[in-house]
């Protein structure tokens, strides 16, 4: 059973007014949640705005009533995990239980300089992301006071209160490929692994991959939700379509290669059922252009009936 959700990039020249637009066109027209990214700014020049996440998640929970959210994904490298799962429990709380906490390691390299951040080498970068996790789910799960002492993070006798409504807390998403650092996270303390820009073929080669890690761990298959990121290029028409891919100096063939939807509203949903067969539970559809509220009607149209349809 596939859901459709919608991503944005929060650092993309995101504002109150487009925010609150998208909000209210993706829960009318029927996508199951809104996810955004979480950056002080691009990855290169020029800067554009970027509004901040938990401010703006703060208001989708007070200003929605069914859509699912969150970031994908917070980084460690500037959010200091503590106050990750403070803020993380309370907007869960405020939402009724929507909150789907996205986190990762950071990788963006011109925000953790621009802004004094130290995102360090891979290497240590994941052990620190290693340690941020637990700190975070420990925080959530434990009713009890816990201590921890690694080599980025020390608590001593620290509790969340108040605890979470939710029994642990909003349910952890650790985003990414990497079969040698991710995917054993993931198997450790997700409870969905959300994969980036592959296409089916190669996200059913990282899932089988992921069943084994949770075997060695002793956790089920069915307790890790799989879900895929992934950008799209949907025109209402053939001539749409070509005329956004000569604008994107890519072929189809190219595009659908790298992982992502590409053609009219028909197309579209086949590719979605091929990336259903391939174990994905929930899309996340990465929408760049956060003015096209007409064209997101449109797909929303076109190509979210289909797929409920075969739900």
């Amino acid at each position: 059973m596939l859901e459709v959700a919608l991503m944005i990039e929060g650092q993309d020249g995101l504002t109150w007014p487009r925010w609150q637009r998208i909000a209210r066109a993706a829960e009318e027209l029927g996508f199951v949640g809104l996810y955004r990214s979480d950056h002080y700014t691009n990855a290169g020049p020029p800067d554009k705005e970027s509004l901040e996440l938990w401010v703006s998640l703060t208001w989708l929970a007070s200003h929605t009533s069914r859509l699912e959210f969150g970031p994908i994904v917070s980084p460690v490298s500037f959010r200091e995990p503590t106050m990750t799962a403070r803020m993380a429990a309370a907007i869960d709380d405020l939402s009724g239980g929507r909150l789907q906490l996205g986190l990762g390691a950071g990788w963006q390299e011109r925000e953790h300089s621009n802004f004094g951040f130290n995102l360090l080498e891979t290497g240590p970068r994941m052990d620190r992301f290693t340690e941020g996790l637990e700190v975070i789910t420990q925080l959530l799960r434990s009713d009890a006071p816990i201590s921890f002492a690694g080599a980025y993070y020390t608590l001593h006798e620290a509790i969340l209160l108040p605890r979470p409504q939710r029994p642990g807390g909003p349910p952890i998403i650790i985003g990414g490929n990497g079969p040698r650092r991710t995917l054993p996270l993931v198997a450790r303390y997700a409870d969905e692994w959300n994969a980036v820009f592959v296409p089916p073929a190669r996200f059913a080669e990282l899932s089988a991959q992921l069943d084994g890690l949770l075997a060695e761990a002793g956790r089920a298959p069915g307790a890790v939700r799989r879900s895929l990121m992934m950008g799209s290029l949907y025109g209402r028409n053939e001539q749409a379509v070509v005329a956004k891919l000569a604008q994107a100096g890519r072929t189809r063939e190219e595009l659908l290669a790298r992982g992502l939807l590409v053609g009219t509203g028909a197309e579209i949903v086949a590719q979605l059922r091929a990336f259903a067969e391939a174990g994905v539970q929930r899309i996340m559809v990465q929408w760049l252009d956060l003015d096209d509220i007409a064209g997101l009607e449109q797909f929303g149209a076109e190509v979210l009936p289909q797929v409920h349809a075969a739900r």
